[in-house]
């Protein structure tokens, strides 16, 4: 008899899957649990610690911050290395060449006497501290420095340059030009080299030439803020305020850190008669760097100008404590306090105006003023 065949049952996949999803769970348990296990073996590992960089790693990043025009980022960088070692005479020359070029000279003074303190035969070293010098106003000494650079290295072409910068200062104008050319016969790819010699031409009065010269430095680097208000100062001369007023706005965008930069700009407002512009950009100026007088003597000009007296006095006085000592100032302080009817210290800042020029009309008129205020009383009586 044919009998048709059971059908066989199938069996169950699931206790297979269940395992294989068990054994990925476990596995990836002991995956993640991984660090947990070793440490328990062999011991926790050593904790990381930053890579530490030399001196002279230091010196090079901060270099390169520099030829960007990232002043602050240079600075930082020329500090590090000279706390990691106090003898590198090229990190505190460094340091105090951009000090220098923001215009706070007793800092690039102290920083870059470091520098030659420092046992050191650089050409560079003297250099710099040549040109800080010129900064700070000693020619004499700033001529020698560059000297003993060129003994160093004859073929230093920077070393030229700042020479040739301090003779212009000096006014010994042909020797300034013939070291100005040496320069730029030894290094005229360097953008230094090329901004002395146009700030050489800059005091023979031939402007153009000088902002041939400085064009051509921002062309080889155009991240150096400076160079841009040398260029707005020539424009100035030459009449072109508004070419003028575009590079000093352009030396603040490279350097927002730079005092000097906005105290520029905002001079170069004044004079265009927009006083409130001027205003923002000088009390920019002072906040940057609230010991810069002769932002706060500005500043008092503008308010003054305008007729807020008691923010005229308040600026031409900081600026007086600051050391700045100006005609000017003392007249418009005077000025001031006149015409808040405060006659009794007017009269003091027009006798200071008077002391610095016997021949001050300004301040003369301002003692006539307020003579003829403490004379009404008694005529009306």
């Amino acid at each position: 008899m044919y009998l048709e065949p059971r059908a066989r049952r199938r069996r169950s996949r699931w206790p297979w899957v269940l395992s294989v999803a068990i054994a990925v769970i476990v596995a990836w348990y002991l995956y993640s649990k991984q660090p947990v296990i070793l440490e328990t073996i062999r011991g926790p590992l050593p904790s990381p610690t930053p890579t530490e960089i030399s001196a002279a790693e230091h010196v090079s990043v901060g270099d390169r911050f520099f030829d960007q025009g990232k002043y602050d980022l240079a600075i930082a960088e020329y500090r590090r290395a000279t706390e990691r070692d106090p003898g590198l005479s090229i990190a505190y020359a460094r340091w105090g060449r951009i000090l220098a070029f923001r215009q706070k000279r007793d800092q690039a003074f102290e920083i870059a006497r470091k520098a030659v303190e420092q046992p050191t035969e650089l050409a560079e070293v003297y250099a710099i501290w040549g040109m800080v010098l010129d900064w700070a106003g000693e020619y004499a000494d700033a001529i020698s420095a560059c000297r003993q650079a060129i003994e160093i290295d004859p073929e230093y072409g920077l070393a030229y340059a700042y020479l040739a910068e301090a003779y212009a200062d000096y006014r010994q104008v042909p020797d300034a030009l013939e070291m100005a050319e040496k320069a730029v016969e030894l290094d005229g790819s360097n953008p230094f080299v090329r901004r002395n010699l146009g700030l050489v031409y800059e005091s023979m009065g031939r402007y153009e030439d000088a902002v041939y010269e400085y064009e051509a430095s921002i062309e080889i680097n155009p991240n150096h803020a400076f160079v841009y208000l040398d260029l707005g100062r020539n424009h100035r001369a030459m009449g072109d305020i508004e070419r003028a007023i575009d590079r000093f706005e352009q030396a603040t965008q490279k350097d927002p850190g730079n005092p000097y930069a906005y105290n520029e700009l905002g001079w170069a407002y004044f004079g265009e008669g927009m006083q409130r512009m001027a205003t923002i950009e000088l009390e920019k100026a002072v906040e940057l760097d609230p010991s810069y007088g002769t932002a706060y003597g500005r500043l008092g000009v503008t308010y003054y100008v305008r007729r807020n007296y008691e923010e005229a006095i308040a600026h031409f006085e900081k600026a007086i404590e600051l050391g700045v000592e100006s005609e000017e100032v003392y007249y418009e302080l005077g000025f001031s306090y006149a015409y808040l009817d405060q006659c009794e210290d007017a009269v003091r800042w027009f006798d200071e105006a008077l002391w610095m020029n016997p021949n001050s009309s300004i301040a003369l008129e301002g003692l006539e003023f307020c003579s003829d205020v403490e004379e009404e009383p008694t005529k009306e009586s």
